[in-house]
C-alpha cells in the first residue's frame, strides 16, 4: 500500500484483530449467513487488513457487502453445484454465493485435485466479489503447492486507445512457498491500480498519480490531481508508450479464463455475476519439493540483497512488506480511519450488535 493511502498515524484508531473479526462475523450473521460462512468471510477480510491491503479489507468492503445482501446480489445461503468436471478440473455454479466463502472452497477443491493429479483447476461462475486474491492463492502454500487465483472485477478498464470500459479490473494472485524466507505472494489488478484505491484516495482527499485513470472522454490523466466525478481505469501500464497494451491484454485473458471458460460472456457481455478461476500446482509432481523450496529461498534472498538504487533503502519482493506489516499489526492492532470506526459503531447499533470500539 502506497504511503498516501495509509491512515495517518496521528488520527489512526488501532483495533485488535480479534475485536474487528468478531464484529464482522456478527454482521455477516445478521445478513443471514451461517456461523461457519461468517467466520470464513471475516477471515478473508482480516487477512487483508493485517497485511496492509486496506483496499480489500473491512474499510472498503463491508458497506458494499451489506448493500449487496440487501439488493439480493449476494445469496447468504447458496446451493452450489458442479456443472461440469473432469479429473483435475471442474466448473462450479456458486448460486451467487459470497466469494469470500465460495473462493476458499473452490481453492480447496483445486488443492485436492492437485494432490491427486499434480495440478487442479476450478472455475466458478455466477459468483460474487471474492476479496483479496492473495488469500485464496496462499491457501496452497501449506500444502507445498503453488497457488493462483483470479477474478473478473468491476467493468471499469479502458482498452488501450479506447474511451469505453470493456474489461474488468481483474486481479490475479500467485503464491509460492519457500523454505525459510517469507513466501512470494503477488497480487495485482490488471488495471493501473485497484479501483478501490481510487475510492480510498477520494475518501482521504489525496491526489491520484499520473497514468492511473482517464477523464470521462477516455483521455489519460497524466498529472497528479484529485479524483474527478467521472473517471475510468487505465490498464496496467497507463499508456501505450509505457505498456498499457500488456495490462489490457492480460485483463482480457482473465475475462476468458474466468468468464468464458465457465460458460458466461466476457466484459460487457457478462450475463451473470463475477466469475473466478483457481489453480494449484503440486510441486513434487514436477520436481523435488525440498530442492525447489531451497532454490526459492536462494532467489528471494538474492532479491532482498539487491543493491538499492539511489534514494531507496532496500529492495523488496512481492509479499515481504505484507509479511512484515502483519507482524506489526498483530502486535499493535490494525490502524483504521476514524470514519471507518464511526461507521462500525453506527452499524452495530443499527443491527443490535455489541460495540467493541469505544
Amino acid at each position: 500500500m502506497l504511503e498516501r493511502f495509509k491512515v495517518p498515524e496521528d488520527i489512526a484508531v488501532r483495533v485488535h484483530q480479534e475485536d474487528m473479526r468478531k464484529t464482522v462475523e456478527e454482521i455477516f450473521m445478521k445478513m443471514q449467513m451461517s456461523l461457519e460462512s461468517s467466520r470464513q468471510a471475516a477471515d478473508v477480510l482480516i487477512y487483508a487488513d493485517l497485511r496492509g491491503i486496506e483496499s480489500h479489507g473491512v474499510s472498503n468492503m463491508m458497506r458494499e457487502y451489506i448493500e449487496m445482501f440487501k439488493e439480493g446480489t449476494i445469496n447468504p445461503n447458496p446451493e452450489t453445484t458442479i456443472i461440469r468436471e473432469s479429473l483435475a478440473v471442474a466448473t462450479i455454479d456458486s448460486d451467487r454465493g459470497h466469494g469470500l466463502v465460495i473462493g476458499p472452497q473452490a481453492m480447496q477443491m483445486a488443492i485436492e485435485r492437485a494432490e491427486n493429479y499434480g495440478i487442479g483447476a476450478i472455475t466458478v461462475t455466477n459468483g460474487a466479489h471474492f476479496g483479496a486474491a492473495a488469500y485464496h492463492a496462499s491457501m496452497a502454500i501449506k500444502h507445498d503447492m503453488i497457488g493462483m487465483a483470479m477474478t473478473t472485477g468491476v467493468l471499469k478498464v479502458l482498452p488501450t486507445y479506447g474511451a469505453e470500459p470493456k474489461a474488468g479490473v481483474n486481479p490475479i494472485a500467485y503464491a509460492v512457498p519457500a523454505e525459510k524466507e517469507p513466501p512470494f505472494i503477488f497480487d495485482a489488478t490488471m488495471s493501473s491500480v485497484a479501483a478501490n484505491k481510487i475510492r480510498l484516495a477520494d475518501r482521504l482527499g489525496v491526489n491520484v498519480y499520473p497514468g492511473w485513470i482517464s477523464d470521462e472522454k477516455g483521455t489519460p490523466i497524466m498529472e497528479e490531481k484529485s479524483v474527478p466525478k467521472i473517471w475510468n481505469m487505465l490498464p496496467l501500464g497507463g499508456t501505450r508508450e509505457i505498456g498499457s497494451h500488456k495490462g489490457y491484454s492480460l485483463a482480457v485473458i482473465i475475462e476468458i479464463l474466468c468468464s468464458l471458460l465457465g460458460g458466461d460472456g466476457a466484459g460487457p457481455f457478462r450475463k451473470r455475476f463475477p466469475s473466478h478461476h483457481f489453480l494449484a500446482y503440486k510441486i513434487s509432481a514436477f520436481g523435488d519439493e525440498d530442492s525447489f523450496k531451497k532454490e526459492v529461498d536462494r532467489y528471494l534472498k538474492s532479491l532482498k540483497d539487491t543493491i538499492p538504487a539511489p534514494g531507496h533503502d532496500r529492495v523488496f519482493y512481492a509479499g515481504l512488506i505484507e509479511y512484515e506489516e502483519e507482524i506489526q499489526r498483530l502486535k499493535r492492532g490494525i490502524p483504521y480511519h476514524p470514519k471507518v470506526i464511526q461507521w462500525f459503531k453506527e452499524t452495530t447499533i443499527e443491527l443490535g450488535l455489541p460495540n467493541r470500539f469505544n
